[in-house]
């Protein structure tokens, strides 16, 4: 169960109100309103209150909730803000309200008129049942069930996609290149827009200064356009940050472009991306990524739960993806985030279920349910044989040759160490590894003899990343016993490019004899020992 108590406008609340919170946004320039559904499906609002975004009725702060009579027991389903700020959501029955800031008709009721109250927006949506909102600093969207978009509001960028720069006073299809497909998915950064379609391909349209729309150019766009640097990989979820995008495939792969002050794009570094560039490479399969149009702030979900983030991380600049203890994105968001404002309208339902890659990682080494163990310097691994035949070539093969009757309780490992043998059936169970490149060495020894391809590539991308002037050569030996190309060229490098460095140390002596001569011959031909 997600904890609101960690965005601090709710230690305002009682014990018995956080009980009843259902749903829940933190929303606000500062974080200082909130609006909550009970599980009786009433709403509330409580906070500072600026340009009337809580919807009382009045311009007044509240610290003790107010009830929205006219929002109660209408099953909110999406919730988005802008920074006026104002509010926009939809209902399960597809009906859109809207309130707050209004200064340049984000509200889509033709006006510029604040808007006191929750109002439904009408024109062009009554006959639509909407089933998702986005909004930016100053503009809103909806997406219909059907895969039509609307958009109005502030369009100095073209954000509104309408063709034009005038502000869009009520909801507008957008159409140009989205004519004819359908809208999956929508999200919005400050002053950009950005959707997904149901083949997978992402258009992006609005203020494009920081190269936040991927088009591989930083010129604003007045209707969509199509991502082109993406074709050939199918997009299921998109997320936009101040001035950032994030992607994620259906193959769990992350990529991200645009702005880069705070390292929010996860590279390494804080240069902007005009394109998308995959990040988080050598992680497990991304599940969920995470970013909102209030904050320079970057965060991703993998299979087996873990929670990274990245970017603007309490005044921090965190430029590549940082592993987190927390079990959900939206707690990057309330405890890092500038301000700490949710990313999403927060669902605080009790959850009973672990997902089959939660279960999976929670019975890894169990003595309760396992039903077999290695035995490896005599230390245990209990493990299942079902799992170890589904997810292993190997050990599918060994199992067979076996009878049940004839089958060992016990399997005795003395070819691998204990952490090398631990790290590769953990693999098994989740995908990921982790182990420093020593080690790693050993594993890749193991991928390359079980035939585990995957895992032999994650094996090199763990040397790489942990590659020094101490290990160079020991590195370099590792792979050209294992047969690892691609591991051996960059270890050749690494070595010629910090060859003094490298030729004072224990392991360039310790080398084996033919292997020290073929690199020395390589290495001189390459004009490194010129000197």
């Amino acid at each position: 169960m997600v904890d609101v108590g960690k965005w601090p406008i709710f230690t305002l609340l009682s014990p018995q109100e956080i009980a009843s919170i259902r749903k829940a946004c933190v929303f606000g320039t500062s974080a200082n309103e909130a609006i909550y559904i009970t599980r009786n499906d009433e709403v509330f609002v409580f906070g500072l209150n600026c340009s009337n975004c809580l919807g009382t009725g009045d311009n007044q702060s509240t610290i003790v909730p107010k009830k929205l009579e006219a929002l109660c027991g209408k099953k909110i389903s999406s919730l988005s803000y802008g920074s006026g700020p104002h509010v926009v959501l939809c209902t399960e029955d597809g009906d859109v309200y809207a309130w707050g800031h209004n200064g340049y008709s984000q509200l889509g009721n033709g006006t510029t008129n604040q808007g006191i109250t929750p109002v439904q927006v009408c024109t062009n949506l009554l006959i639509k049942k909407v089933v998702e909102v986005a909004c930016g600093s100053h503009h809103s969207m909806a997406l219909s069930f059907d895969g039509d978009l609307y958009a109005w509001g502030y369009n100095n960028c073209g954000q509104v996609g309408s063709g034009s720069t005038a502000n869009q006073p009520t909801p507008r299809r957008v159409s140009n290149c989205l004519q004819g497909k359908m809208v999956v998915g929508i999200a919005c950064g400050q002053t950009s827009s950005m959707a997904v379609v149901n083949n997978g391909e992402v258009y992006g349209w609005g203020y494009n200064g920081n190269g936040q729309l991927g088009l591989g150019n930083n010129g604003n766009q007045l209707t969509p356009c199509r991502v082109a640097a993406l074709h050939g990989v199918c997009i299921l979820q998109i997320a936009c940050g101040y001035a950032h995008t994030l992607a994620l495939t259906d193959e769990g792969l992350l990529y991200a472009w645009g702005a880069n002050t705070y390292g929010q794009l996860g590279t390494g570094n804080k240069s902007n991306l005009l394109s998308p560039v995959q990040i988080m490479m050598e992680k497990e399969r991304v599940v969920e990524i995470a970013a909102c149009h209030s904050a320079h702030t970057s965060a991703a979900k993998t299979q087996s739960g873990q929670v990274y983030m990245w970017g603007q991380c309490r005044g921090q600049s965190v430029i590549l993806p940082h592993l987190t203890h927390f079990a959900c994105t939206d707690d990057v968001f309330a405890c890092f985030a500038t301000p700490a404002v949710m990313w999403r309208l927060l669902s605080v339902e009790h959850e009973d279920f672990l997902t089959v890659a939660e279960s999976l990682k929670r019975e890894f080494d169990s003595l309760e349910t396992s039903d077999l163990k290695f035995r490896v310097d005599g230390k245990y691994i209990y493990v299942h044989k079902a799992v170890l035949k589904i997810r292993c070539e190997h050990f599918r093969t060994m199992f067979q040759s076996y009878w049940n009757e004839d089958m060992k309780e016990v399997i005795e490992i003395d070819q691998f160490s204990y952490p090398v043998y631990r790290a590769f059936l953990e693999y098994l169970y989740t995908d990921s590894v982790d182990l420093p490149p020593e080690d790693a060495i050993g594993l890749l020894d193991l991928a390359t003899s079980y035939c585990e391809n995957r895992l032999k590539k994650l094996c090199q991308h763990i040397i790489k990343r942990g590659i020094t002037v101490e290990n160079a050569f020991s590195l370099l030996s590792a792979a050209v016993r294992y047969d690892a190309e691609d591991l051996e060229e960059f270890c050749f490098k690494f070595c010629v490019n910090h060859l003094t460095e490298v030729t004072q140390t224990t392991s360039f002596w310790q080398m084996d004899g033919p292997l020290l001569k073929e690199f020395i011959s390589k290495a001189s031909k390459c004009g490194a020992f010129k000197n």
